[in-house]
């Protein structure tokens, strides 16, 4: 792996965060190829963020099985909801509205990261976040997500495309848990889903979770300063382009 260039404190990129609240699954994905590739050509180790929630969609990343779900739920049955494969690490995994979705485009060369170093970054993120939401959390060796007392709270599932990641984590702010029964439980035990609010007892706001996330990955990155804005400018020019057609 070549080595990143030298790069003072003040040097240190900023991490272009996009607040982009509910959005398709396929337009997000499309988003995150195009920044992937485009961040691939920089030479200055900028990272984008995007954080934003799915509607209601199963997805089967690289480690998962068709086994896994629960086909003869009725919402799967009559396809209310759609099952889809997705070229990402973890398995199957439930999107759905009060599941924050975390997508960090992050050029691991440039800041010397191995991927597993980047995913040791992503989960002391997390858990440095719901340590600000007085939310204690920790990883499990040898697994990918976060967990708390009563269950899990994040999964994660990344992509890596020419030393580019995408994809990234699933937080459960808030989400309708009864969906997550339409993936079977793992033998091993450890997966069975939980939430914040569930955690606290209490209500959870999204925005209070965004503003946390934000600024402990930024740190976890090893970046000084982050921008924040709402949308995207490549997302309105497809949006654009599917409402002509």
């Amino acid at each position: 792996m070549a080595s990143p260039p030298f790069q003072s404190e003040s040097q240190s990129p900023a991490v272009e965060t996009f607040l982009l609240d509910r959005i398709d699954f396929d337009m997000a994905l499309t988003l995150q190829q195009r920044l992937a590739n485009e961040i691939g050509q920089r030479d200055d180790g900028q990272i984008n963020l995007l954080l934003c929630e799915h509607p209601q969609i199963v997805t089967v990343g690289r480690g998962g099985s068709p086994g896994e779900i629960a086909m003869h739920n009725g919402l799967l049955r009559n396809q209310q909801i759609e099952v889809r494969w997705a070229n990402r690490g973890g398995g199957c995994m439930v999107h759905c509205p009060g599941q924050l979705a975390i997508y960090p485009i992050v050029p691991l060369q440039w800041h010397g990261f191995s991927v597993g170093e980047f995913l040791k970054r992503l989960h002391t993120g997390l858990i440095e976040t719901l340590d600000d939401l007085n939310i204690t959390s920790h990883a499990l060796p040898g697994r990918h997500g976060v967990w708390g007392r009563t269950g899990q709270l994040a999964a994660i599932g990344v992509a890596v495309r020419n030393w580019v990641t995408y994809f990234g984590a699933y937080l459960n702010v808030c989400p309708p848990m009864g969906l997550f029964r339409l993936v079977e439980s793992d033998p091993i035990g450890h997966t069975s889903m939980s939430c914040l609010v569930a955690e606290r007892r209490g209500p959870v706001r999204m925005t209070a979770v965004r503003a946390a996330l934000v600024r402990r990955l930024t740190e976890a990155f090893g970046c000084d300063r982050y921008h924040l804005y709402t949308g995207h400018p490549m997302l309105r020019r497809v949006t654009s382009r599917r409402a002509e057609e």
